[in-house]
Parts: structure tokens; C-alpha cells; sequence
């Protein structure tokens, strides 16, 4: 469908190792980069705010940035935009006075509310309860849980299995060191 132009597909992924993949300007930018490569109307609007904000030379805000992106989503008749956050629960939530999950919370919310007919959000998350007091107010929420699940344990241990067996330090190993090892760590990953 992405293809064909019948649908936009922005993506993005938290990530607590990546200072850009940690907060709301990296998913912002992300996803007006990604939907801009995807219709020339979209791209249209993000050419004029770029422009607008001396070819990229003034630092725009948040919210313009978000302002952005609900322009995109207000065009009318426009192929349906899907929206997926993955592993919001890496988005940073300290105890600042608007910690940066507290700003992609805010901006998640807002997007729901504004019910453009046109868009879809996916959000997947770690069980973390702020994200849960927003998500559960405004999203048909859909709990998956794939922590208990048997293939997920297993794909785990296989992953532990292969790092533990072919990295050259675990050579010296003893065998039941190497089991011990794969054993603990399935045990506490917590299908994670």
C-alpha cells in the first residue's frame, strides 16, 4: 500500500543509547523526514517550514515541529497515515518537571484528540504506568503481552545461546559455566 501510494508509514523506535532516539524532537523529525519522502504534499509543507526557518539555520522548536506534522495530517482527502512508536518505555521518564516521556505522552495525546480521520497509531511499550494512564484514556488499547509467551523465551535463550558459544572470549568456558550462564541470563531477561 506504502508503495503504491495509497498509504504513509512513519516509524520510529526509542532507543535509551541514542541521545537523537530518546525524545520528541527525534521522533518528530523522524517522522516529518519519513512522510515527506512519501507524498509531494508533504513534502511541500516541510520544504516551506524549512524555508521558513532560514533553510534549516534557526533551530525550530517542539512545538513547531509538531505544528509541522499536524499540518501534514490536516491535508484533506489524503491517503491514510499510519504512525508506530516502538518501545516507548525507552523514552526517558526522570523526574523532571515535563520528563521527555511526559512530552511524547503529551504529543500522542494531542494527536489522538485532534481525530484526523486519516491517521492510525500503534504504540508498543513496556507496561510503565504513565504510559498506561494516557494510552488506556485515549487509545483503544490492546494488551499483548509477549513476555510469558514460549517463543519469545525461546528466542531469547537461542540469542544468549549463540552469543555465548561463538564469542571468542567464552572459549575457556567450562560447559557447565555455559549453561549456567544461559540458564541465569533466559531467567532474568524476563522476555526482554
Amino acid at each position: 500500500m506504502q508503495k503504491a501510494g495509497l498509504a504513509s508509514l512513519a516509524f520510529f523506535y526509542f532507543d535509551f543509547r541514542e541521545d537523537q532516539k530518546k525524545g520528541l524532537r527525534g521522533l518528530l523529525s523522524s517522522l516529518l523526514v519519513q512522510l515527506c519522502h512519501q507524498s509531494d504534499s508533504y513534502c511541500d509543507i516541510v520544504f516551506k517550514f524549512y524555508s521558513e526557518h532560514a533553510e534549516g539555520s534557526q533551530y525550530p522548536s517542539d512545538d513547531e515541529l509538531a505544528r509541522c506534522l499536524t499540518d501534514l495530517l490536516k491535508l484533506p482527502r489524503h491517503a491514510p497515515v499510519y504512525v508506530i512508536v516502538d518501545a516507548l518505555d525507552e523514552c526517558p521518564n526522570t523526574s523532571a518537571v515535563r520528563s521527555p516521556r511526559a512530552k511524547v505522552l503529551n504529543l500522542i495525546e494531542e494527536l489522538i484528540k485532534s481525530q484526523f480521520p486519516n491517521l492510525y497509531i500503534c504504540v508498543t511499550s513496556r507496561p510503565e504506568t504513565d504510559i498506561k494512564d494516557v494510552l488506556l484514556d485515549t487509545l483503544t488499547f490492546r494488551s499483548v503481552s509477549l513476555h510469558d509467551e514460549g517463543g519469545q523465551k525461546r528466542d531469547i535463550e537461542d540469542y544468549i545461546k549463540s552469543v555465548i558459544y561463538t564469542h571468542p572470549k567464552n572459549r575457556r568456558w567450562k560447559a557447565e559455566h555455559k549453561r549456567l550462564a544461559i540458564n541465569v541470563l533466559t531467567e532474568k531477561a524476563d522476555g526482554m
